[in-house]
């Protein structure tokens, strides 16, 4: 029988930092088409992997485009190593991309439907929590942690939710966000920074991630105070 342990130490092995496992039951609040047993009928457990690239890429916009463009790869290889792990071991399972699936408050985006969403699925799953810049925030990793998961109709033991208190009376990554983005958290607009997007030779280059640079837990270990188990 496969266990909670046994999938973690596939994750570890394929080069996850960190591997964390919740109930497909837990996505509740997810729009239609973006719930685990939308994507894999039968689906009982998300299992999501992340792994943390390095805080000095943040000094550098081709820097950090170029290790987010490596890490995004890296990161759906490892889910389909895990997936042909659990598949040998006689479950159902899918990989799910790190590009992953968008929603905000319920509100599905198109272009990403028929996948979950990697955020909420690690939030889920006891790896962070998602602040007011809209980024999973890690107690190890801060919000330099990379996604991926997989689907599996194998009953797992979930991990615990986080809770944070990392947020209250901050507002610094709202008022750093050059195009009004995070003004609502409910209304996430993603749009805004798009003009902060550029193509060059035919690549996306990300000129704006004040987001992540604002925020006090960026590298995560001086907020761990932040963060509990309930």
């Amino acid at each position: 029988m496969l266990t909670s342990e046994t999938v973690k130490e596939y994750g570890v092995n394929a080069g996850a930092s960190v591997v964390g496992i919740a109930a497909a039951t837990d996505f509740g609040l997810a729009p239609a088409g973006f719930k685990p047993t939308d994507v894999l009928a039968g689906c009982a457990s998300v299992i999501v992997l992340g792994a943390a690239s390095s805080p000095q890429v943040l000094g550098d916009a081709a820097e950090y485009t170029a290790s987010r463009n490596a890490m995004l790869a890296t990161m759906t290889d490892m889910a389909k190593q895990v997936a042909k792990r659990i598949k040998a071991d006689g479950y159902k399972t899918k990989a799910i991309s790190a590009t992953g699936g968008k929603w905000v408050q319920g509100e599905g985006r198109k272009e990403h439907f028929g996948t979950i969403s990697l955020k909420h699925a690690a939030e889920l799953a006891g790896l962070g929590v998602i602040g007011k810049n809209y980024l999973l925030t890690s107690p190890q990793f801060g919000n330099l942690l990379w996604l991926s998961a997989m689907l599996t109709d194998a009953q797992l033991t979930p991990d615990v939710k986080l809770q944070s208190t990392m947020c209250d009376n901050c507002n610094k990554c709202v008022e750093a966000c050059p195009c009004g983005a995070l003004d609502d958290i409910a209304s996430f607009d993603k749009k805004g920074c798009s003009q902060f997007f550029k193509i060059e030779n035919k690549a996306l280059v990300i000129q704006c991630f004040r987001c992540r640079t604002a925020c006090p837990h960026r590298f995560g270990a001086a907020g761990k105070k932040s963060f509990c188990q309930t």
